[in-house]
C-alpha cells in the first residue's frame, strides 16, 4: 500500500530536492572526470562527507516507494530510471504522442559509461525496458516484464541520444512491445522486444 503525501511535500520535493538532485549528478559527472589536484580533491571530499551528514540528520528508514498525492497521481522519485530525488536516474522524460507511441530524449555522460566513450550495454538495456513497459502501463493498470530481448547493433556513443517504443501488438493481458535507441545522427543502436503483463485483475 502506497503511502500518501501532501502537497506541501509534492511542492518541497519538486522545489528543494529536485534541484539538490540535479547538483549530485553533476557531483557524480564531475567526480569522474576533475584533474582537481589533491588538495582540492581533499577539500572538496570534507565538503561532501559535511553535507551527507547533514542530510542524513533525518532519514526514512524505508526506500521512497511510489507514495500517491490522493488525487491519482504517483510519484516515482526513487525510480533508477525517472526519479526526480534519484541521482542514479538520467532522468528518463517520457513523451506519448496520440498513438500511445513513445519516446524520450536524453543525454547521457561518464556516469553511464562501459567502453570508452560508449554507453554501458546494461543502462542500454534499463532505458529500453522501462521505455517498453511505458507502452504497457495504463492509469491503474501496471504492466511487468515478462521477457526483454535485446540486440546490440552498433555501440552507443555518450551524448544525446533518443529512444523510442511502440506496442506491437495486445493478447490476453500481454502488452508485446517494440523499441530502439538512436544515436545523435538517428542511426540505431540498440533493438528490443519484449513482453509485458498486467496482473490478472488489470488484464
Amino acid at each position: 500500500m502506497s503511502r500518501h503525501v501532501t502537497p506541501e511535500e509534492v511542492q518541497l520535493g519538486e522545489a528543494v530536492f529536485g534541484p539538490l538532485t540535479q547538483s549530485v549528478r553533476e557531483l557524480i559527472d564531475v567526480a569522474i572526470r576533475s584533474d582537481a589536484d589533491a588538495d582540492d580533491a581533499r577539500r572538496a571530499h570534507a565538503l561532501i562527507e559535511e553535507a551527507t551528514a547533514l542530510l542524513g540528520t533525518r532519514l526514512d528508514p524505508k526506500p521512497f516507494g511510489v507514495p500517491s498525492t490522493g488525487d491519482g497521481r504517483y510519484l516515482p522519485w526513487g525510480n533508477v530510471a525517472i526519479g526526480l530525488r534519484n541521482a542514479i536516474a538520467p532522468p528518463l522524460i517520457i513523451q506519448r504522442d496520440d498513438t500511445d507511441r513513445v519516446a524520450t530524449d536524453l543525454a547521457l555522460g561518464a556516469a553511464y559509461e562501459g567502453p570508452p566513450g560508449q554507453v554501458h550495454g546494461g543502462m542500454c538495456a534499463l532505458i529500453l525496458d522501462h521505455l517498453l513497459g511505458a507502452t504497457a502501463h495504463r492509469a491503474g493498470a501496471p504492466a511487468f516484464t515478462g521477457t526483454l530481448t535485446l540486440r546490440y547493433v552498433a555501440p552507443t556513443p555518450l551524448g544525446r541520444l533518443r529512444a523510442e517504443a511502440w506496442v506491437e501488438r495486445e493478447e490476453r493481458g500481454k502488452t508485446f512491445a517494440a523499441g530502439h535507441i538512436l544515436d545523435a545522427q538517428g542511426g540505431v543502436t540498440v533493438q528490443a522486444e519484449g513482453v509485458f503483463i498486467r496482473p490478472k485483475a488489470n488484464a
